[in-house]
């Protein structure tokens, strides 16, 4: 399931973002894969270790727990430190995928990467080229969105950035491990939560609504991993 969660940040603080990761001091982004993924990344981020990366990052996070809609359809059991990185001058990002887990720097901890997360930091118009292109069963999808949208797909899928060739492309970029590993039980959840929610709002609390939430609950009782 790939789901356009529009205005995760506002205009504004994509401005002070901006400011503030603009100014920081910048690496090879090769540094944060391994070796398949070295063969075909070009492109500069912020250090994992950064303070205006970690602090920035901790903004993104505060904004995805007020948005009821990633919760929806990510079920966040955990979510990675977001990380930043930007494009220019042809660099690009070849067809890969994401490794199966990522440790949590700092930590002993590992994360299993289930759900993708692109946060765009700045305007379509700004550049040229540098889609975001995922590979599922369902086809080739393009992905290039306004400042402060954000971008969330399966971790399971082939994708790729396309090169910039004009001005510079600037993202956050992350990962989270779902209480629902299975996709597809993930996407049914969702439509299930987002029905519920409209039959809400067109009839108010209903007998039906109650045991229709009833229900959901009972799945993902079944069904996640904490």
């Amino acid at each position: 399931m790939m789901l356009h969660i529009p205005q995760v940040l506002s205009r504004e603080q994509v401005a002070s973002m901006r400011a503030a990761i603009d100014a920081a001091d910048w690496v090879d982004g090769r540094a944060t894969v391994g070796s398949q993924g070295a063969q075909v990344k070009r492109n500069r981020q912020l250090p994992e270790h950064s303070p205006v990366a970690q602090e920035q990052g901790r903004i993104i996070l505060q904004a995805l727990a007020a948005s009821p809609l990633f919760f929806s359809a990510a079920l966040p059991a955990r979510t990675m430190p977001p990380l930043f990185n930007r494009y220019s001058d042809s660099e690009t990002y070849g067809l890969h995928v994401d490794g199966a887990a990522r440790r949590v720097a700092g930590s002993e901890q590992w994360l299993r990467t289930d759900v993708s997360c692109t946060l765009f930091l700045c305007e379509p118009e700004d550049y040229e080229g540098g889609e975001l292109v995922v590979v599922d069963t369902y086809g080739t999808h393009e992905v290039k969105l306004p400042a402060g949208d954000l971008i969330l797909y399966p971790s399971t899928s082939l994708h790729r950035v396309e090169p910039v060739t004009r001005g510079e492309r600037v993202c956050s970029f992350f990962w989270a491990q779902s209480m629902v590993r299975d996709d597809a039980r993930r996407a049914m959840l969702f439509e299930m939560d987002q029905a519920i929610t409209g039959l809400r709002g067109k009839l108010g609390e209903t007998e039906e609504t109650v045991s229709l939430t009833g229900h959901y609950h009972n799945l993902l009782r079944m069904w996640a991993e904490t």
